[in-house]
């Protein structure tokens, strides 16, 4: 979620002390989760041709609850007329009709502020305390939102892991030029149990969508939050 201002932003001391998880559950990028990362991306910042080219390619590649998973998420990065775009187009594409009932949904109000801070919390890891307060400060509909809409309702839906899900952040933060988010899902995903090498091959995937300015500044961004 977009989250990260000024003043929360780690020191480069911090930075260094972020470890990737001791237990990583993606040590490395598989195919079809490269190919989800590609499409978040796409689906975030590129254009009609490109998204459904990558849809197209998702069909045949990835499993289809995942990329309902990703399509949902859009709309938290990249607004609702994308995210409904993106569902469309997949709907044509895949041949696969909507469910008739959403059965991941996480509905009751506590239920979804209690995942929505536990999510926040692990992607966060000690920087999730002056997050809180910081988008508080800029307004407490946002924190609200951030907790129970972002991470709660849509980030703990059970189809998509945690880590395959920051690595999708990261890539929709990418192609959006969104740096303060981007170095938050950075961190986000090493928390969530992605690996140092698996980020690395997440931003490369989507590297061929981005300026090359953009990709040498990503490069140094990860690097500071590895400590390098």
């Amino acid at each position: 979620m977009s989250d990260h201002v000024r003043s929360q932003e780690p020191t480069a001391d911090e930075s260094m002390t972020v470890p990737t998880a001791p237990d990583a559950i993606l040590s490395s990028l598989d195919v079809e989760t490269a190919a989800l990362v590609y499409l978040a991306a796409v689906l975030a910042g590129g254009s009609e041709a490109q998204m459904r080219a990558a849809l197209t390619d998702a069909a045949g590649t990835v499993r289809t609850v995942w990329v309902e998973e990703v399509i949902l998420q859009t709309y938290l990065f990249a607004g609702f007329p994308r995210a409904l775009n993106s569902a469309r187009e997949w709907r044509r594409i895949s041949g696969s009709k909507a469910p008739a009932q959403d059965a991941f949904g996480v509905d009751d109000p506590q239920e979804r502020q209690a995942k929505g801070e536990a999510t926040c919390a692990t992607v966060y890891g000690r920087f999730y305390d002056r997050l809180r307060v910081n988008i508080h400060d800029l307004h407490p509909a946002l924190d609200r939102w951030m907790v129970e809409e972002g991470y709660g309702k849509v980030l703990s839906r059970a189809p998509l892991d945690l880590a395959r899900r920051e690595l999708c952040v990261v890539a929709a933060c990418a192609i959006a030029k969104q740096d303060r988010q981007l170095h938050s899902h950075l961190h986000g995903a090493l928390h969530a149990g992605a690996s140092e090498r698996t980020v690395t091959a997440a931003l490369d995937v989507v590297a061929p969508l981005l300026d090359a300015d953009d990709v040498r500044r990503y490069q140094g961004l990860w690097a500071r939050v590895l400590g390098k």
